[in-house]
């Protein structure tokens, strides 16, 4: 029966009663009795009860469906709202539910092909930043040299200021261009990837270790980069962040060949904090490749990073799509 005729013939079945009501023991006398008055009220207070519950059954399904619309997150896909109740509330769950998977499909290929050209202008402006920058400074620090073997004792100590001072600048040149294109990542794999990140981050206020389980199945390019930048994310979170002085990686294998990267650091945690863009971004990263992203409070404080990803031959490398 449609929610029309449901919601006809039990508004219908109401009224009837009333009328018979009517009819039958319930007189209104001119003028009106208290005594009747009485029973007027008390059955008007009982038709709306009754309509209302009734209402309020018939209409549940819509309401559990509305509640699903207001909990969908496209960064969080897979969840479907259940089909129940009348044929038209059934097939307004259908359409909802395919509605829903065709959004997530359009996002997770605009999503693709948007970090996919950000990942190529990244190589570009890296590959710029070593060609033309790199060179450029190198060529000052060997005309520096020279000025500063020329020189004059006075003169000399300045122009060896200048010449550190160019070094550290190249220095910096040269670790902007690692972040942006992780040469190691592609000449060496994820294992040296990830050892060369965390010896990175390293510093005077923050200890980084990694932690490589042994046989972690290797992973394809798509999964390897994402892995990568996931991990670089977090520890950026962790260093600017989250006020941490430790911060553990760890990349071991899970059953059915799958992986795990965990980032788990001693900071502040996230608290109730809204997601940022770094972790949204980390969220969209993770969807290309079928990943689970869980980010969440570690056994002692500070925040775990995890990120689970399936074993090869299930990942969507939806990456490659952009790049073809």
């Amino acid at each position: 029966m449609s929610l029309y005729w449901r919601i006809f013939l039990l508004n219908a079945a109401v009224l009837v009663t009333a009328v018979l009501l009517l009819f039958g023991p319930v007189t209104v006398s001119t003028p009106v009795l208290f005594g009747e008055a009485v029973v007027l009220l008390a059955g008007l207070a009982a038709m709306l009860i009754a309509n209302a519950a009734l209402l309020r059954i018939g209409l549940a399904p819509l309401g559990r469906l509305t509640r699903a619309m207001s909990a969908v997150d496209l960064l969080r896909p897979g969840g479907r709202a259940r089909v129940e109740g009348p044929a038209e509330v059934a097939e307004l769950t259908t359409s909802f539910n395919a509605m829903l998977g065709r959004l997530e499909a359009e996002r997770a290929g605009s999503s693709a092909r948007a970090l996919s050209a950000q990942e190529a202008e990244r190589r570009r402006i890296a590959q710029e930043l070593h060609d033309e920058v790199g060179q450029t400074l190198t060529a000052v620090l060997l005309q520096l040299k020279h000025a500063a073997d020329r020189a004059p004792a006075p003169l000399r100590e300045e122009l060896r200021q200048v010449q550190e001072t160019t070094r550290t600048s190249l220095d910096e040149i040269r670790r902007i261009a690692r972040r942006l294109r992780p040469g190691v990542l592609e000449e060496l794999g994820l294992h040296s990837a990830v050892r060369a990140l965390t010896a990175e981050f390293t510093s005077g206020s923050l200890t980084v270790r990694h932690v490589i389980g042994p046989q972690v199945p290797p992973l394809d390019e798509a999964a390897e980069l994402v892995v990568y930048r996931v991990a670089q994310e977090a520890l950026t979170n962790a260093a600017r962040h989250a006020g941490a002085s430790e911060v553990e990686v760890h990349l071991s294998a899970r059953p059915g060949g799958a992986v795990r990267l965990l980032v788990r650091d001693d900071g502040r945690g996230i608290g109730s904090a809204a997601e940022g863009a770094g972790i949204q971004g980390m969220r969209e990263r993770a969807l290309l490749i079928g990943a689970d992203l869980t980010l969440g409070s570690g056994p002692q404080g500070g925040t775990d990073v995890r990120l689970d990803v399936p074993a090869p031959t299930t990942a969507a490398i939806a990456t490659t799509e952009g790049t073809s």
